[in-house]
């Protein structure tokens, strides 16, 4: 123990977890203020980083006040039933862990700590959360699971900087509309467990979120609001009393993982058939049948209807391989060559696109045919986003130039072969550019110089592109890169240097190893690397767990983490990387 406090002293950093204490030592409360002849006082610092988990303390004292710089506090799993009010006296204090132990309420005094960024105190018995805690401005991570909570404090509508919020486990009635509203910085929402009856209509606010855990509540409805949730990955809604689901779903895009196990539903909607799941558990529903286009949804891996009294489908295709069952589903799909009878002209389509443009400030001429940019794409110099995906355009012209206030433009499943340089070159603003599944010949080595300003770029399916060594480090801003079915052996280095970086695919490709460099990708929340040939991964990307929700390993030949770690996803993979370190 005295080598301990001593090697403290000039570290600020004091971990005595683990060693069967029954009450903090008092050399501790003293901030080493007694250091003793042995030591050089110039040498000695306050305590900053303080660690007493899994011990038999009883009592934390009114003495924590006199560790003023402490930032992390750490006594979880110990035998608590109460927090000091001096906790509210540690102005540093970032990250405070007091889960695991029997308190029944915190002090209002916390909201005095008001640096906090991190707050566990999971697994207590805590009925309410202080209303104090919407001083804590700074709030970046609340988890408060496994408790006997009813409702949350409206003050928590000051803590606009929450990334994670888990109130898993709870008694919560209800989820208040303003508070909801408030967290438009939430990535991942965990309420599961709970007595909720329904969601509030401001979820659709919460653009960011990309994993929302709501399983075994009460919920009948689902809000249409819904679809404002564009960056939802993982949905999990099972075990509650969803009789529908509103159309509005199947505009969550980026959706892969929904989880519909155990509810009333009667139907699937067709709208959802257009979405890129990869996990579908419509399992212990009252469904009958499904709509023939759940066949289109090609990315389903996973199709899970167990459970339900099926009349329409045998009961070999439910229990059967998910690939047999849509290809089933398929076949019930009609040719699709009639409803073409009175369709306006491409010209008259172009021109009303055209003049919606001028109040919307967006031009949409997706899947029309044709073979070259209209001219009235390149006449107004205030457009801000062209769609002309899915065409057969082979360049752009010399025109588009004039567009100066472009900032998305959309060229996905075209028939351009030259990197459009020159042009981009006078798109100053341009903050988007996708040229998915074109005939790319290799962009020149210093392409990306063009498009600076870059935040999403989008090159899949574009074979053979990439020059040897690309240069993305010349693209700073890029928060998003797709380059799904390029070809690639291995990661550009140059990725590792996009500290913005937030979504990357790198699937159907043919990597064999992930660098430990991604462990620098702080701001990463999504990486797919799916459908590779990687054997094993890094244990540096568990290091990735605070901020990375989404990791998609799928269709690897991984050998090193064992199926039930695979089948938990993302956070348990993580977890378990982490933990080999």
């Amino acid at each position: 123990m005295d080598r301990m406090l001593k090697a403290a002293r000039t570290s600020g950093s004091l971990n005595l977890s683990n060693r069967s204490l029954r009450e903090v030592p008092t050399e501790v409360y003293q901030n080493f203020d007694n250091a003793g002849e042995v030591d050089k006082w110039w040498e000695v610092v306050d305590l900053q980083k303080l660690i007493l988990a899994h011990n038999n303390i009883e009592v934390l004292k009114d003495d924590l006040k006199n560790l003023p710089l402490l930032t992390v506090l750490n006594v979880s799993h110990n035998k608590l039933i109460e927090l000091p009010a001096a906790i509210g006296e540690l102005p540093s204090l970032k990250s405070l862990d007091v889960s695991f132990n029997s308190i029944a309420n915190i002090p209002e005094e916390i909201g005095s700590a008001s640096s906090l960024v991190k707050i566990d105190c999971s697994n207590n018995r805590l009925l309410a959360l202080p209303k104090s805690l919407g001083q804590c401005m700074e709030l970046a991570e609340l988890k408060a699971s496994d408790n006997c909570i009813s409702s949350l404090p409206e003050d928590l509508v000051c803590c606009k900087k929450l990334v994670k919020v888990d109130v898993e486990g709870n008694k919560l009635t209800a989820l208040s509309d303003p508070v909801i509203a408030s967290w438009t910085m939430l990535t991942e929402l965990n309420a599961s467990k709970n007595l909720l009856p329904s969601i509030p209509e401001s979820i659709g606010r919460l653009s960011r979120l990309i994993r929302l855990d709501l399983h075994q509540n009460r919920i009948s409805s689902l809000p249409s609001s819904v679809e404002g949730c564009s960056s939802l990955v993982e949905f999990y809604v099972g075990s509650n009393m969803l009789t529908s689901l509103p159309k509005e779903i199947g505009e969550l895009s980026q959706l892969s993982i929904l989880d519909l196990r155990s509810n009333q539903l009667n139907e699937y909607p067709v709208e959802a058939c257009k979405l890129h799941l990869s996990v579908l558990d419509l399992s212990n529903n009252a469904l009958s049948g499904l709509p023939a286009e759940i066949g289109l949804m090609t990315s389903l891996r996973k199709l899970v209807l167990t459970g339900n009294p099926m009349r329409t489908i045998r009961s070999t295709l439910v229990s059967g391989p998910t690939p047999a069952l849509l290809k089933y589903l398929r076949s019930r799909l009609p040719s699709a060559q009639e409803a073409e009878a009175s369709t306006p002209t491409k010209d008259d389509v172009i021109a009303m696109a055209a003049r919606l443009s001028i109040t919307s400030k967006e031009l949409s001429l997706g899947g029309m045919g044709l073979t070259a940019v209209p001219s009235e794409v390149c006449a107004s110099d205030e457009i801000k986003k062209v769609d002309l995906s899915r065409n057969s355009i082979e360049e752009l012209p010399v025109a588009l130039s004039s567009c100066s206030s472009l900032e998305v433009l959309i060229l996905s499943r075209n028939k351009i072969k030259d990197w459009p340089g020159e042009v981009l070159k006078s798109l100053a603003k341009l903050s988007c550019l996708r040229l998915d599944y074109n005939p790319l010949r290799q962009i020149p080595l210093n392409g990306f110089e063009a498009v600076p300003r870059l935040q999403i770029l989008d090159l899949s399916g574009c074979v053979g592109s990439l020059p040897g060594k690309p240069a993305f480090a010349s693209l700073p801003l890029l928060q998003e890169l797709y380059l799904r079915r390029v070809q690639l052996s291995e990661v550009p280095s140059d990725i590792l240097r996009l500290q913005k970086l937030q979504i990357l695919d790198l699937s159907q490709n043919s990597l064999r190893s992930i660098p430990k460099g991604f462990q620098n990708l702080t701001s990463l929340t999504e990486l797919d690397l799916s459908d590779n040939s990687i054997s094993t991964l890094p244990a540096e990307l568990g290091l990735l767990e605070p901020s990375l929700q989404a990791l998609r390993i799928d269709g690897n030949p991984l050998r090193s983490i064992r199926r039930t770690i695979l089948d938990r996803g993302t956070k348990a993979i993580l977890k378990y990387l982490k933990d080999k370190l």
